[in-house]
Parts: C-alpha cells; structure tokens; sequence
C-alpha cells in the first residue's frame, strides 16, 4: 500500500543503545514514583524517538515546517504531563509516543491551516531549525479526521495504524506493544488500511 494517509534540552544526551530490559525497568521505575527514571529513560530512547518523528513529519504532503528534535521535546513532554508514560513495555511507549507525536502534528497543522485562512502566512515551528517535510500523496488533516471516525468504530485498528504506519513498527513489535496475537496485527492492517482508502478516496472524490 502507498503512503497512507531544562533537561529535555536538544543534544545534552549521552546517547547510548539500551536492550528492552532496560527500557522496561525505567518505565517501571517512574510508574513507582523515582524522579529520575524519565531523566535516564530519555537518552535510551532519544535515537528512535527521532527516527518516529521523522517519519510523522514526511507524511504530510502540505509541508508543514517543524523540526524533529522539538517535536520529539514535544511529544515526550506531552506524555510525561498527561501521565501517559506506559509501565509494561518498551514496544508500547513508542506506540504512545507516536501517538503523541501525530496529536502535535495535526494540532500544528490545524494552527498553520488558521493562519493561512487569516492572511498570515508564516510557518510555524516549534523550537529550533525548521526542515519541511517531503512531499507525499497524504492530506494529514483528512486522515486524522478519517481516524477518528475509525476510532468510533473500532479504536484498536487505530492503534495499529499508529503502530504500522506511523510508528513503523513491525508485526511482531506491534503485537507486543498491543497485546494481541501477530495474526490479529495482520488482520487490522489489512482492515485499517482498506477501510481508510475508501473514506480518502470518497473525501477527495467530494472535495
């Protein structure tokens, strides 16, 4: 299928490569109440989170500018606030993650989309150098809508769309992170995917 629809600062990471274990505990950890899980979790996970990032922001078709690095800064602090970090696995906080990250995404391009209605065409940002996102065949503001109405009918084809598309993870991986059976993964994707070409095709037929 084509394409489908003062401690976060950037670079003050020593990056290192974690094994799933690890990742696992820190979760855990913050769960319990240590203050400094997330700060030793974050380095772990900086490398993938960017690599999720980079993936939301070649999605949109519109070019909307954000930069990874903050939208990543920006994802990350969103599920820290909200309380959303996950206590089980490492495969699930990057499907939470992504999550995140689509949510500031559309939310960025909706502003944008005001501003351009208002006569003000500057771009927006969020913290630092702004890279424009390539262009592909995906309207972000209609797949998002075509989500939620997906959502309504069935809210675990959603994650899974998050999980595949979004998040790039794997069949195993997205299993894991969703608990459910590989076969199950499959049989959403091919559901999710098929029932998102026939409402993206009828809005741009309509519009």
């Amino acid at each position: 299928m084509g394409p489908l629809p003062d401690e976060l600062a950037a670079h003050s990471y020593t990056q290192r490569v974690a094994g799933p274990e690890e990742i696992t505990q820190l979760l855990l950890d913050h769960r319990r109440g240590d203050p400094l899980a997330v700060h030793r979790l974050m380095p772990l996970v900086y490398d993938e989170l960017h690599h999720i990032a980079r993936r939301h922001l070649a999605r949109h078709r519109r070019g909307v500018l954000l930069d990874t690095t903050g939208l990543v800064h920006e994802s990350f602090l969103k599920l820290i606030e909200h309380g959303t970090l996950p206590s089980d696995c490492r495969r699930h906080f990057f499907a939470l993650a992504s999550r995140a990250m689509r949510q500031v995404v559309v939310d960025t391009a909706r502003a944008q989309q005001a501003l351009k209605r208002g006569g003000d065409e500057r771009p927006l940002t969020l913290d630092e150098a702004r890279v424009e996102a390539p262009a592909v065949d995906v309207d972000l503001l209609a797949l998002d809508q075509a989500l939620e109405r997906l959502a309504r009918l069935n809210a675990r084809l959603v994650r899974v769309v998050e999980c595949r598309y979004f998040a790039g993870l794997t069949e195993v991986e997205t299993a894991e992170a969703l608990d459910v059976s590989v076969r199950t993964v499959q049989r959403d994707w091919l559901k999710a995917r098929a029932w998102l070409k026939r409402e993206l095709s009828a809005a741009s037929a309509s519009g």
